[in-house]
């Protein structure tokens, strides 16, 4: 019989040493997760469950495993997190970006809610499994990727591309994002379930031009030219566009908050929303937005070239839209390269696994509101839909009104409260044990 506390403590600790382990993905393939990679096989091992790990380049680290169900004939879940973390500016944090801390009712470092969090869920919860004897319903496939924060080129793509049979039988996959709380109008705490993601298109866009000396008129400067490209994506005003997600969780959002749903124009019922509104108003509409420029190698010489990268993001069934209008608003003598692209995705808010959900997040918080949304971002269920398999995005946390979750991905200071994780493992345990 599973040890409440000792599973809270558990998946406290496994957080802590996974954020103390750096597996920093600095992107263009600089990376290394064989560190964390080797402490993940060690846990699985050390409770019996045997791992394997999968390098897609030196150090870049994937670990895979499949934990035999109750019933082989039907389909499995593949439960699935990323092992890599953003860099972070050691003197922009409060404190040591890796140090893995308690302070102040939270854990802090990089990764804690993106996402060694969730890792953390899913090696307590095995390991509970592990200690008790128990076995899941269905096999269940631990997937643990490499490269999800640049592409993930080297972790779910390489291995969907390179190993499918890892993942034969499985139908469904769960991961990052999803299961949250947001509190909205009186105080009704709705959970955010991902249904969907946007589609990603990185692009760089090289301005030509003529080459010459900084002291004389030049008409064909290359930079003059990328500036006022750049300028005119950074500006431009998305229409909107609206998902049948969008639309779905609106709807719900308006029901629990008393506002009118006018899908005319739906961005008025962003204000419900608090810490999560500039995600969810990143999800009405494309976005473009400018990230990076090269350009140039001295202070009186004119490039004969100039690039900047572009993170565009499309709502599903709006890439071409995204595209054609990045084209429009370029204008003459800039080329567009694809950087990345992936997909977009979208299912219904319905099905057998999904009341699952609902199910094992109203047994811990008997106020709670499913809902589903649609993410800005994507993650690695991308990859896994190459293979038919219909990802969501489940790693459940209880959070407070006032704590700014969507601040804490790739941002400064990022923590995750230590009760919200305890929920999290609680609630993912016992979907993991009736789905």
């Amino acid at each position: 019989m599973t040890n409440r506390q000792g599973l809270e403590d558990e998946v406290i600790r496994i957080c802590q040493d996974l954020i103390r382990i750096p597996s920093v993905n600095f992107g263009d393939g600089k990376g290394d997760e064989r560190a964390v990679a080797d402490y993940v096989v060690a846990c699985l091992a050390e409770v019996g469950i045997s791992s394997s790990i999968y390098e897609s380049a030196p150090g870049r680290c994937n670990v895979i495993t499949r934990i035999a169900g109750r019933d082989s004939a039907r389909a499995g879940l593949v439960v699935h997190g990323h092992l890599d973390v953003v860099p972070a500016n050691a003197d922009d944090w409060s404190v040591d970006p890796f140090c893995g801390d308690i302070i102040d009712g939270m854990i802090w470092g990089r990764g804690a809610v993106d996402m060694k969090n969730m890792d953390a869920m899913i090696l307590a919860t095995v390991r509970d499994w592990a200690r008790t004897g128990y076995v899941p319903p269905r096999d269940i496939v631990l997937a643990f990727f490499a490269d999800e924060e640049a592409g993930s080129i080297l972790g779910s793509h390489w291995m969907v591309k390179n190993y499918p049979q890892l993942f034969a039988g499985c139908s469904e996959a769960i991961s990052e994002v999803g299961g949250f709380s947001v509190t909205v109008g009186g105080g009704k705490r709705l959970y955010m379930i991902e249904t969907a993601e946007k589609g990603i298109h990185w692009m760089r866009l090289t301005a030509r031009g003529r080459a010459g000396h900084g002291s004389v008129i030049n008409n064909e400067n290359a930079l003059t030219r990328l500036t006022a490209a750049v300028a005119q994506i950074g500006n431009y005003q998305w229409p909107q566009r609206y998902s049948a997600t969008v639309k779905e969780l609106l709807k719900r959002v308006a029901a629990a908050s008393g506002k009118v749903y006018d899908e005319k124009d739906l961005r008025p019922l962003l204000d419900e929303f608090g810490f999560a509104a500039r995600m969810i108003g990143a999800t009405l509409q494309n976005t473009a937005n400018p990230t990076m420029l090269e350009a140039g190698y001295k202070a009186n010489v004119i490039p004969s070239s100039a690039s900047a990268v572009i993170d565009g993001r499309f709502i599903p069934g709006f890439e071409d839209e995204l595209i054609e209008t990045i084209k429009g608003l370029i204008g003459a003598h800039i080329s567009v390269e694809t950087i990345t692209r992936d997909k977009a995705l979208e299912v219904p808010f319905e099905g057998d696994l999904v009341d699952a959900m609902s199910r094992s997040i109203i047994k811990e918080d008997p106020q709670a509101i499913p809902v589903p949304y649609l993410m800005s971002g994507g993650t690695d269920n991308k990859a896994l839909a190459d293979l038919g398999i219909i990802g969501y995005g489940f790693s459940p946390l209880k959070l407070d009104k006032d704590f700014d979750f969507m601040a804490m991905f790739h941002g400064v200071d990022e923590r995750v409260p230590v009760e919200g994780l305890t929920f999290g493992v609680r609630v993912l345990k016992d979907f993991l044990e009736s789905c």
